[in-house]
């Protein structure tokens, strides 16, 4: 069987493309509507842009801007609510906007494929890595078994998988998500098609994970010649890779350019608002108060440990994780540490251990000088309400079948407040966090992400805690929106004086809140000090790959370029 340059097996031949000319894909006009009742009547409206050959095109915008609807009209995809009403779609000179179903079966894979935002829910949990790989390859009728299974370990290797023979057996739910996301991209290029898609491939990944995907896909991008549509709400992603720069808001196409162009000068008002809205690297200390005396420490961690143990199977040995490993550190009254690491690093774990949803194995929690690790549920109870945290996924956090009213008042309420204070307190918050106060009486699903994430700040500030800990509380957000979230926290840590911890994978954002950073890797802090310490002079191999690996510097330099020109 034939081999290309990197040895990897090939059961077809490249699909040349029908036409000759520079456009890989060409979108002309295209409108989609919305279903009747929503706040707008399309989801993108006579919107036109191309995508050339060999080349980077990144489709820019905020959640609700048409960017997905775009790219799932392109696969033929759409879900049934929505339609396109006009315009064209041309796939390498062939018109997909009405041609029969199984024709355009035909092109998805084989002209198109596509990565999807989230891996786990796009992946079969029912199926073998391997198994999904061949399907592909199985449903266009492409090599026998056999090759089909080489041509999927080839895939696997070529993506960079560790061990792919034991991964080719494994299912997804046993990989991490930048594992997972690597098999998405083995999929899509298994018929090693002319033009992909990928939409917000690497948002919920953590900083090094990000870097390794997106040179991933321009690697691949430059060694096939692939023209690739990359769907985003990051600038600094663009400023990554992109070659052109689309900018969409609420179903228009405001701005397109070179990525230079765009970046470096944007014209349009919602562009230059997205960059400035990038979390640039803080290398200058924030100005809160040191803390100096006994009196100021909330809460010091000493030698706190937390296991994991796997069942024991006959065939199967116990797997031990040390997710906390011998963690201390002091946090005073009115200052935010954060804490960041990679998927795994035990961020989290350490964020539920300290707010009692999950036990410790070992070590001291003091708060206020009390070892509220040693107290039972009973006896921690009444100080619950001093300690809150804030989830990342505030959707799935909040009951959907209770308002915003109820999420707010049922907790306070059970502590002994009446119903009449903690109403008033709910719509005094609602108002604080930004909200109407009309949103007391509406449902989670009412509310957009960010609105939702306010909610949630909301809920936790009812009880006036002294400590909050923040579990990638932005992680999920566009960058507006999480600009928006960090500067209300920022105030209201400076009006109230509570105390924060905030867990976080972007090191971007640690620097624009938190006095302090620890790293965390493989269960332990292996750095802490300010963040003018932690970024200017790292000590730790560790911390140098995640500050090496930040994206964007390209265009957080933009941004503060046009920041001291208008000084």
């Amino acid at each position: 069987m034939p081999r290309d340059e990197k040895g990897v097996y090939r059961l077809i031949k490249s699909v040349e493309p029908e036409s000759s000319g520079p456009l890989a894909l060409s979108v002309r006009n295209l409108t989609v509507a919305l279903p009747k009742g929503m706040d707008r009547i399309h989801a993108v409206e006579n919107i036109s842009f191309d995508l050339e050959r060999s080349k980077i095109l990144c489709i820019i915008g905020e959640s609700g801007s048409g960017k997905s609807v775009s790219a799932n009209a392109i696969m033929g995809l759409l879900p049934k609510a929505l339609r396109v009403t006009s315009g064209t779609i041309e796939l390498d000179g062939i018109d997909v906007t009405d041609i029969p179903p199984a024709k355009l079966r035909d092109l998805r894979g084989r002209v198109v494929s596509m990565i999807f935002q989230d891996p786990l829910s796009a992946l079969n949990p029912l199926m073998t890595v391997g198994a999904q790989v061949e399907e592909v390859m199985a449903a266009h009728n492409v090599g026998s078994p056999q090759s089909r299974r080489d041509r999927a370990l080839a895939l696997l290797t070529e993506v960079g998988l560790p061990d792919p023979e034991v991964m080719y057996h494994q299912y997804p739910f046993r990989l991490s998500g930048g594992q997972r996301q690597r098999v998405m991209i083995a999929m899509a290029l298994a018929l090693e098609p002319t033009i992909l898609i990928a939409d917000e491939p690497t948002t919920a990944l953590d900083v090094t994970t990000q870097a390794q995907i997106l040179e991933l896909i321009r690697e691949i991008q430059r060694r096939k010649g692939m023209s690739v549509m990359f769907i985003t709400h990051d600038f600094g992603v663009v400023a990554q890779i992109a070659d052109d720069v689309v900018v969409m808001e609420k179903g228009h196409i405001v701005e397109r350019g070179t990525a230079q162009d765009v970046l470096e000068s944007p014209k349009h008002p919602y562009t230059r608002q997205l960059i400035a809205a990038i979390p640039r690297l803080r290398y200058e200390d924030r100005d809160t108060p040191e803390a100096t005396s006994e009196t100021s420490r909330l809460l010091q961690v000493e030698g706190l440990m937390k296991t994991y143990r796997t069942a024991r199977g006959l065939f199967q040995r116990q797997r031990v994780v040390k997710a906390v490993n011998d963690v201390s550190f002091e946090l005073a009254h009115g200052r935010t540490l954060g804490i960041v690491g990679e998927s795994g690093s035990g961020k989290s774990s350490l964020g539920r251990v300290l707010i009692k949803l999950l036990d410790n194995d070992g070590g001291a929690i003091l708060f206020e000088g009390r070892d509220i690790a040693a107290l039972s549920e009973r006896e921690f109870r009444p100080l619950r309400a001093q300690v809150q945290m804030i989830f990342q996924d505030p959707f799935a956090s909040l009951n959907p079948r209770a308002t915003i009213g109820h999420s707010l008042t049922v907790g306070p309420i059970a502590h002994g407040m009446s119903r009449d204070a903690a109403r008033t307190d709910a719509m005094a918050l609602l108002e604080h966090v930004g909200l109407d106060p009309g949103a007391y009486d509406r449902y989670p699903h009412e509310f957009s992400g960010g609105q939702r994430q306010r909610v949630g700040i909301a809920r936790a500030l009812m009880f006036k805690p002294k400590l909050l800990i923040a579990d990638e509380a932005v992680s999920a957000l566009d960058v507006s929106i999480q600009a928006q979230i960090l500067q209300l926290l920022d105030q209201i840590q400076r009006e109230t004086g509570v105390a924060m911890i905030f867990i976080t994978h972007d090191l971007r954002v640690a620097s624009q809140i938190c006095d302090e950073i620890a790293v965390m890797q493989k269960g332990r802090i292996v750095e802490h000090g300010p963040p003018s310490h932690i970024f200017m002079a790292p000590q730790a191999d560790y911390t140098r790959e995640l500050v090496a690996a930040i994206p964007g510097r390209r265009a957080g330099q933009a941004e503060a370029a046009q920041t001291g020109a208008k000084q």
